[in-house]
């Protein structure tokens, strides 16, 4: 079974509800989920927050943490985690942030660094990936690694 068919069917079957907040996969994490016919069910919405701004107007991201640390960091992550969950009233949100490639990396935050957010009424946390792959598969990681830390959020709630 994919990822997103197994979220599925945990969230249905303990009527869960999710949010997302994107930079660097411009979506793709809730167009996987929405790949799974009857997704509405779980999937309330989802902002892709590509530019700083964004990420600061539509999910309530500190303009000094953006600042002080920059978009791909932890603290980045975990806000837009919150601010999705809180925005659109979900029981969990799910965020990723990172550098994608195949520019933009420096040596202390290198091409393929991911940070993935997780926002529920219990607090938020952040994972960091660092990927080794061409942007395409930078993403594609980042995709799976998001689904699959929502599948063991769901698989840990009553």
């Amino acid at each position: 079974m994919k990822p997103e068919e197994t979220l599925k069917e945990l969230f249905t079957r303990k009527s869960l509800t999710i949010a997302t907040a994107e930079s660097c996969t411009g979506g793709l994490v809730a167009g996987r989920i929405t790949d799974v016919p009857g997704s509405s069910a779980i999937l309330l919405g989802g902002v892709v927050s590509y530019s700083n701004e964004a990420k600061e107007h539509l999910l309530g991201v500190s303009h000094e943490v953006l600042e002080q640390v920059g978009a791909v960091s932890e603290e980045v992550a975990r806000q837009m985690a919150r601010g999705a969950r809180e925005r659109l009233g979900a029981d969990v949100a799910v965020s990723v942030t990172g550098i994608a490639g195949p520019d933009g990396g420096t040596p202390e935050k290198p091409v393929g660094l991911t940070w993935i957010g997780l926002s529920d009424a219990h607090g938020d946390r952040a994972e960091r990936f660092v990927w080794g792959s061409d942007r395409a598969g930078n993403r594609e990681r980042s995709v799976e690694a998001a689904l699959n830390l929502l599948i063991e959020w769901a698989e840990a709630q009553p």
